[in-house]
């Protein structure tokens, strides 16, 4: 039985390009949920059925999947038909090497643009307006003028779209440089409207000067860089690579400024709870950031790195591209990036029960204020061990109960 392989890795094979982990469509003209079957338990891959009535079901190996669907219409050529772009609309037979290109896609490869097969596909499923930009700034090519006027038409059809899919598109287009002239061409063609009423040209604007901020730092400080792009490591598994602090720095100029607003449209948009919580922290410290760099005060650095967290590499893209000066903001990359500094990361000097133990007291909201003390004591390099910390914590324990007699 014929099966034709199809879409994207047809196209970047074809252009050359090459990926570590492979993702394989083959379209069939029958038997493609049972033909997927029979090749998991041969193989014994994983094996899942992704869509009963359109026949559609996926084998997944440890560095591959691959998906099998049966033809949508009468042929391969009216299947093809129905596709999104031309780039995506050849197949090709791994067993003759024969190539199917109905829509002379591969001449568009080598005009390098995206060029839509109809606009009728484009509104069967919209996502695949935005999908235009996002693969336009994937392989660097430009779009088809006739292309992206259909798109303008159709732009408020994106709005049905469910929020997740959109999602994942938005994040390709925030998470690289490439993606940035594609997001506001998005932007301007209305495509973001529904979803992110607040986004403007300064916002954009922002975003490009986070690009440039992102490249200078990777020069100054591949250690910081590596910081940028990554993500919370205890959430690393879960997240994959949709998350990283370079996104979320993007997101806060997209979103409106007022806290309020901008969580509803991170809401809308299903992002995590997490990402949510780091886009309001970015946004709420943004005045902080200018007043800290020129601040020598250890106390208020202190201060700061406990409100802003792991949010810090956002934070210095975000106020970079708001015109602060890599030089003003060095001496807080190099505290973040020191794992020993006590202004960054003050390490405890004694638990809570030591104190209690070493002091004679009982549990209460002292002891809390009493660890607090020490750890400011310790940024500010007051005290640095265990014995030292005891002692302050006497005096200061003394000191409150002079300032605060209790009432006889």
């Amino acid at each position: 039985m014929d099966a034709y392989l199809v879409g994207g890795n047809v196209r970047d094979a074809l252009l050359g390009r090459k990926a570590e982990y492979l993702d394989l469509d083959f379209v069939m003209p029958s038997e493609a949920v049972e033909t997927a079957q029979k090749i998991a338990q041969h193989y014994r891959a994983g094996y899942v059925v992704l869509d009963c009535d359109r026949q559609i079901a996926r084998v997944v190996f440890d560095r591959a999947t691959v998906d099998f669907a049966q033809q949508v219409g009468g042929s391969l050529d009216a299947d093809l038909h129905r596709r999104d772009f031309t780039v995506n609309a050849i197949a090709y037979h791994p067993h003759t090497h024969r190539l199917v290109d109905p829509l002379h896609g591969y001449e568009d490869l080598q005009r390098r643009q995206i060029r839509m097969v109809a606009p009728e596909n484009l509104k069967e499923d919209p996502l695949r307006l935005l999908r235009a930009y996002r693969q336009s700034a994937q392989l660097g090519f430009a779009l088809d003028p006739a292309t992206e006027e259909t798109i303008q038409d159709l732009a408020d059809l994106l709005g049905k779209v469910a929020p997740e899919r959109v999602q994942a598109e938005l994040n390709y287009l925030l998470g690289t440089a490439a993606g940035t002239e594609r997001l506001a061409m998005a932007w301007r063609d209305r495509l973001l409207a529904r979803w992110l009423p607040h986004a403007t040209q300064r916002g954009m604007d922002r975003i490009a000067g986070i690009d440039d901020a992102t490249a200078l730092l990777r020069d100054r400080y591949p250690a910081f860089f590596a910081e940028l792009t990554n993500w919370l490591k205890d959430q690393q598994k879960v997240s994959g690579m949709g998350r990283s602090w370079l996104r979320i720095a993007k997101l806060t100029c997209l979103v409106s400024e007022d806290p309020t607003l901008g969580e509803q449209e991170l809401w809308t948009l299903k992002y995590s709870r997490l990402e949510v919580q780091a886009v309001l922290t970015v946004l709420r410290s943004l005045t902080l950031l200018p007043d800290i760099a020129s601040h020598p005060s250890r106390r208020a650095q202190y201060y700061f790195f406990r409100k802003v967290g792991n949010t810090f590499p956002a934070l210095v893209v975000r106020g970079m591209a708001q015109g602060l000066a890599l030089e003003a903001i060095a001496p807080l990359i190099e505290r973040f990036l020191n794992p020993d500094d006590p202004v960054a990361y003050p390490k405890p000097l004694i638990s809570g029960r030591e104190l209690m133990q070493a002091l004679n007291l009982r549990p209460s909201p002292q002891v809390g204020r009493l660890l607090e003390a020490i750890q400011l004591a310790q940024a500010e390099g007051a005290i640095a061990d265990r014995d030292a910390a005891i002692q302050f914590a006497k005096r200061y324990a003394e000191e409150e109960e002079s300032a605060n007699p209790p009432n006889l």
